[in-house]
């Protein structure tokens, strides 16, 4: 795979420093990789873009799940996951999920992360949607993720590792022969380091979460906005399953023009109970799925956004009310403060839900071992597509997958370097190119992408709907591209710019992968297509970035999930 040559318009750098691998991200995956990289001996930097604990792991409710329980076994977890993925996902990688999934939550406990027990003091397991058994741990009742964010940042900083923070990623540099030799990045506000400098390393892990903010109603922080993807692309790296994107089921209804990062009810709530019912009371989802609230979460999503179109309705509820004070205050605080701040008291009144965009079950494609197409390039977490979620991330998988995946890029850089391979050379980035390939959008051209992909990319989609967003999609790429060849102008390089820009690049290729892949599957809902179609279209969509600027569309032959060219070291072969 070669460099597509394109980058973010962006001052040269005016520092540098070298690392034997630059971690970009800091939730569980990025500094789960970063502390075992350093564990192996390697000189190993982190770069995040707001603090070390911003990121979107400290938001995570529900838990992490694994086949911890008594008669619980992998195999079961494997099937519940091969069921949420509605046919495709890879059935190898969730065996490596569901197989090293229990040490490594083990491993992550040894770290210092303390979860929720029992009065035996077991671990306590609940249960989430689409789950047959309880196996979905959980900290401080409902705040899972700031808990393991909490025990990875005290790791990460008790072991002295090299982070930069408030830094964002621009561009990933490669050398003569098109391997990673780094990124480009620019620091926000004073330390260390400011301004636009560089890590020089040859092996670099994306670990920058997910790209919720790319719509207007989300669970994300304002800080996912896809820039790992977005380099990935830029870099000549191949995207799979972007059409994939969750709608989680309950976010907390505050207005149908309420935009940015909105309040979660994680699934854990129905899994204790709550129940899904419309303005006057209805159990909806009884009868439309064997679990009925409980159901996978494009099931869930459907069936609340079919009751509202049925009673032309803003929104659903949620009802705990029979869970009682005591216990939605010892099982689900933060749940329970975010309602309370915003008018709502579940213990009295049931909660107004509806679905927001929540988790990307595709993004930058990955082999078992965390390599993409560009050697030298890892990802890791909600960026990476590794197969494990197919058409549907099951519920509490994403943490796991986390873990799971930055352990195992963490030893394969480490092999390589002891094996004198790609990752123990001392890589010499190629100059940038004097003219950006890509100029910078407006700022305030994200809220215009954030209202086209609402409006065209959401829970339900059709032709109609995708022709029109890409159309406008379109325009706005058209419309930078001949203010920079007719006047030589671009936007002014800085945050808002270049995220703005990153968005674009997201929203392009997530709408042209929804555009060709002509059914309904998992959370990709299409009202023009409305039946699954195994026969053409259990396969993957893949994206890439040609050097004209223009997205490469295909499919694969089959639901294998494609290897990368890199899935083998030349040792292995």
């Amino acid at each position: 795979m070669t460099s597509t040559g394109i980058r973010l318009h962006a001052p040269a750098p005016g520092w540098a420093i070298s690392a034997d691998v630059v971690v970009v991200g800091s939730g569980v995956a990025g500094l789960t990789a970063a502390l075992r990289c350093q564990a192996a001996g390697l000189t190993t930097v982190v770069v995040t873009k707001a603090r070390l604990d911003d990121g979107s792991t400290r938001w995570a409710q529900g838990g992490i799940a694994a086949a911890l329980g008594e008669g619980d076994t992998p195999e079961q977890h494997l099937e519940d996951t091969l069921v949420a993925g509605a046919g495709l996902c890879d059935e190898e990688a969730v065996r490596i999920l569901v197989t090293e999934g229990p040490d490594a939550v083990r491993r992550l406990i040894s770290t210092g992360a303390h979860f929720d027990t029992d009065d035996e003091g077991d671990i306590h397991l609940g249960r989430e949607g689409g789950h047959h058994r309880r196996r979905i741990v959980h900290a401080g009742g409902d705040a899972t993720g700031a808990e393991v964010s909490r025990a990875l940042v005290a790791a990460v900083r008790a072991r002295g590792l090299h982070t930069i923070e408030n830094a964002l990623v621009l561009d990933l540099l490669t050398d003569a022969d098109g391997r990673t030799a780094g990124v480009t990045l620019h620091v926000m506000g004073e330390g260390q380091h400011d301004g636009v400098g560089a890590v020089h390393a040859p092996a670099v892990v994306l670990a920058t979460g997910g790209m919720g903010q790319v719509y207007a109603a989300t669970t994300n922080p304002s800080v996912s906005t896809g820039d790992g993807v977005a380099l990935a692309l830029r870099a000549g790296a191949e995207l799979s399953d972007l059409e994939f994107v969750q709608f989680h089921p309950t976010v907390l209804f505050l207005g149908a023009d309420a935009e940015g990062q909105q309040p979660l009810v994680s699934e854990a709530v129905r899994g204790e109970g709550a129940h899904l019912v419309d303005g006057d009371g209805v159990r909806f989802m009884v009868g439309r799925h064997e679990l009925a609230e409980l159901a996978p979460r494009d099931i869930v999503a459907k069936g609340i956004l079919r009751r509202m179109l049925e009673l032309d309705a803003e929104h659903m509820y949620l009802d705990a009310r029979h869970f009682g004070a005591e216990m939605w205050e010892r099982r689900f605080p933060t749940i329970l403060a975010a309602c309370r701040a915003n008018g709502i008291d579940p213990v009295t009144e049931p909660i107004p839900i509806a679905p927001a965009a929540h988790y990307a079950s595709g993004g930058v494609r990955t082999d078992a071992h965390g390599r993409t197409t560009v050697p030298g390039l890892y990802a890791c977490g909600e960026v990476a597509c590794t197969g494990v979620h197919g058409a549907n991330r099951l519920a509490s998988n994403s943490l796991l997958e986390g873990l799971v995946y930055a352990e195992r890029i963490a030893a394969d850089i480490a092999a390589e370097r002891a094996d004198g391979g790609l990752h123990a050379r001392v890589p010499v980035p190629v100059p940038q190119p004097d003219q950006p390939a890509h100029p910078l959008l407006a700022a305030e051209s994200r809220f215009a992408i954030q209202r086209i992909m609402s409006e065209g990319a959401g829970v339900l989609r059709s032709e109609e709907s995708l022709a029109r967003a890409a159309d406008q999609l379109q325009r706005l790429h058209t419309e930078a591209r001949q203010t920079l060849e007719e006047n030589g102008k671009t936007a002014e390089p800085g945050v808002d710019t270049w995220e703005a820009t990153n968005l674009l690049y997201v929203a392009r290729a997530l709408v042209a992968a929804a555009r060709l892949r002509e059914e309904t599957r998992g959370c990709h809902w299409r009202e023009d297509h409305a039946d699954r179609d195994d026969t053409h279209w259990r396969r993957h969509i893949v994206v890439r970035l040609d050097p004209g600027r223009s997205l490469a569309v295909r499919t694969t032959d089959t639901a294998d999930f494609p290897p990368t060219r890199q899935t083998q070291r030349p040792q292995e072969q």
